[in-house]
């Protein structure tokens, strides 16, 4: 069902754009604007610069001029083993492990790619216009699959490697027919993914029906999902869900890790504790959706959550479980979608280690 197929990236050069560290960057759509200035203070060439520019137009200037230049040069055509070596919101180490590939972009309807989010049309079209000026996928979006990965990552020292993520050249071409009967499911990218089809629907080339990716097994080790808390500036119009009272927001987590999934349950936080079990039959964020999104915020820290609160900065927290990954192929497969920020898959791709032109 999907096809795969090597692809010929660009990369930064070894000499003359600087050190890899100095030019890489999380995606696009973590980065607030001190990281973002930061980031680019680092080096003239790192990859913020066009994932998020002063304008589409200063993103495809300087995208040409990286390349014209020598600061980015093309690879061989070729598959990409992936590793990721992290610490999670949990404190535990673990590595991720995934296959960088050229994917065919299909509309949702064919079945073959998943989504499992809404999206905004305003970023959308943000994304479409840098897409338009530098003609090039700049950032990996993330997908999974069902069933084992079928490559291995080579024994000996990676291509590229920085702040704990590598990347290896694969020798196996013949990858993409592991594909041919699997559906793919987006973790990670569902803007992007939306404006790729939306570039290839304008143009209409061949180059433009294809995108970066990074397929990740379901039955990678590495693979996990966290929760995304919500804190509420102002307490939510509706109100919060209302449940039973506990001694602290801790213990409370503890004991909603440890019910049964058949209700929405989640912890409450407003200066006191409770556990609000509701909505038999719905998932933890649709009942949280319900609340509204006025004043929301979000992070993975719950601690930080419960801080906002005692500090003053907001009204309420509503702590939760993490989507079961089940749960995400089930809605998905149904055609429909969650709310935003239902899935927290931890870590984010790097940007800037491969880039994916979309012309001759």
């Amino acid at each position: 069902m999907a096809v795969v197929k090597p692809f010929r990236a660009l990369r930064y050069a070894s000499e003359g754009a600087g050190l890899l560290e100095d030019l890489v960057a999380p995606p696009y759509d973590v980065i607030g604007p001190e990281e973002r200035e930061r980031l680019a203070a680092r080096s003239p060439f790192n990859v913020v610069r066009l994932t998020l520019p002063s304008s589409a137009e200063e993103s495809g200037r300087l995208y040409k001029t990286w390349r014209d230049e020598g600061v980015l040069v093309p690879e061989v055509p070729g598959f990409w083993g992936l590793s990721q070596d992290y610490v999670g919101p949990d404190g535990v180490a673990r590595t991720r492990t995934g296959l960088v590939v050229s994917l065919r972009l299909e509309p949702y309807e064919a079945g073959v790619v998943l989504p499992h989010e809404r999206t905004h049309r305003e970023v959308k079209e943000e994304r479409l216009q840098i897409l338009r000026e530098t003609r090039a996928e700049l950032e990996p979006i993330f997908l999974l699959y069902e069933g084992e990965a079928p490559f291995e990552l080579p024994s000996g020292p990676p291509e590229l490697e920085v702040d704990g993520t590598r990347l290896w050249r694969l020798a196996d071409r013949d990858l993409g027919a592991a594909f041919s009967d699997r559906r793919l499911l987006i973790a990670d990218g569902h803007h992007r993914y939306e404006t790729a089809l939306a570039y290839h629907d304008e143009t209409g080339t061949d180059e433009s029906g294809w995108m970066m990716v990074v397929l990740v097994s379901l039955g990678d080790p590495g693979l996990t999902i966290f929760a995304t808390h919500r804190v509420f500036r102002e307490p939510p119009p509706g109100g919060l869900p209302t449940g039973e009272r506990r001694p602290d927001p801790e213990s409370a987590l503890q004991e909603l890790g440890e019910l049964s999934r058949d209700q929405a349950a989640v912890v409450v936080y407003d200066g006191e504790t409770s556990l609000a079990v509701d909505g038999a039959g719905e998932l933890d964020v649709q009942l949280v959706d319900r609340l509204g999104h006025e004043g929301l915020t979000y992070t993975a820290d719950w601690r930080e959550a419960v801080q906002a609160v005692d500090r003053g900065d907001a009204a309420a927290a509503v702590l939760m479980r993490p989507t079961r990954i089940e749960d995400v192929f089930a809605v998905a497969s149904r055609g429909e979608t969650m709310p935003q920020k239902s899935t927290y898959f931890y870590p984010k791709l790097l940007s800037g280690l491969l880039f994916y032109p979309l012309e001759p």
